[in-house]
């Protein structure tokens, strides 16, 4: 299903309010795209819709908790009632919980695949419905380059976003055995970028987070793009992210063990912080950017070593 423009197709995105959920809002609203806006922050929502109407798009908030399936479903009946129907979902959801796995409490945990899975199941059983009452659809789930490669101080992240894939795949398939040919499901897998996610994250590593050699969010929200247009079932995100998922299916003993290296070493890198629960729990002020500023955070800390 290849779409040659996005005028006035409706699209959802959950998890607008910063990152490359709230990137993307706003290049698709520049498209022409009708944008929903979803996330638990109602006040950085409505100004986001302000700055999109002001910029001649059309944009409509609603507070969500993801995690919530009755609010999940209160935002489809508020799209619908707005623009008459659904043309794609984006399920960009995602808390982190950072650490290691025995020292993060197991509530958060549990609050992590209450948001992560849990939550984007909610989106993507209503989206798949409506896309069945209607014939057609598009379907964006936000995986993780963990998706195909564990990350230690990671643990229940990755579990998570491996369930999205396999999730992913498995509803590529039932849609194929009933023949819903224009209907697709595809998934986004950036590498680490440099977006609010690890200011949101709890972290328990007594350290500022940080991941080496950071992506710009510009090319995850060009990727959302590219899913909305031209959708594939498996969308790696940047060199990095391509690189590791084929040194995984590979080597997967050696990439894994380079891979917590990494971490090991980045996290060690980094100034000391003391334990938090992030906005796993709460949403946070003075948060609502794409960027997060951990990549010049990161070069002050390289620099002072």
């Amino acid at each position: 299903m290849v779409r040659k423009n996005l005028v006035n197709a409706t699209i959802v995105i959950t998890g607008a309010s910063s990152g490359f959920g709230r990137g993307a809002a706003i290049k698709l609203a520049d498209m022409g795209a009708n944008v929903v806006l979803a996330a638990r922050r109602k006040a950085e929502l409505e100004a986001l819709a302000a700055d999109i109407t002001a910029s001649g798009g059309k944009a409509l908030a609603v507070a969500v908790d993801i995690s919530d399936p009755e609010q999940v479903a209160m935002l489809t009946d508020s799209a619908i009632q707005r623009f008459g129907h659904i043309d794609i979902w984006i399920n960009n959801v995602g808390v982190g919980a950072l650490g290691f796995f025995w020292q993060i409490p197991v509530a958060d945990h549990a609050r992590l695949i209450d948001v992560n899975l849990k939550g984007l199941i909610y989106g993507a059983h209503e989206a798949i419905n409506h896309f069945i009452s209607q014939g057609f659809g598009v379907l964006i789930n936000v995986g993780s380059v963990d998706s195909e490669v564990p990350l230690a101080y990671q643990a229940s992240y990755a579990a998570s976003k491996a369930a999205v894939l396999s999730l992913s795949r498995t509803l590529n398939e039932e849609l194929q055995l009933n023949d819903f040919k224009d209907i697709k499901v595809a998934t986004v897998m950036p590498w680490a970028v440099d977006t609010p996610w690890w200011t949101h994250a709890a972290n328990y590593t007594g350290h500022a987070p940080r991941m080496a050699a950071m992506d710009d969010p510009k090319i995850v929200i060009d990727a959302l793009v590219e899913a909305c247009l031209n959708p594939q079932e498996e969308m790696p995100v940047g060199w990095k992210a391509h690189a590791s998922t084929l040194s995984h299916n590979l080597f997967p003993d050696t990439t894994e063990k380079l891979s917590a290296n990494v971490a090991r070493r980045s996290i060690a890198k980094a100034q000391p912080q003391p334990n938090s629960t992030g906005a796993i729990y709460e949403p946070m002020e003075g948060t609502a950017m794409i960027e997060g500023g951990i990549r010049a955070r990161m070069k002050q800390e390289d620099e002072n070593k």
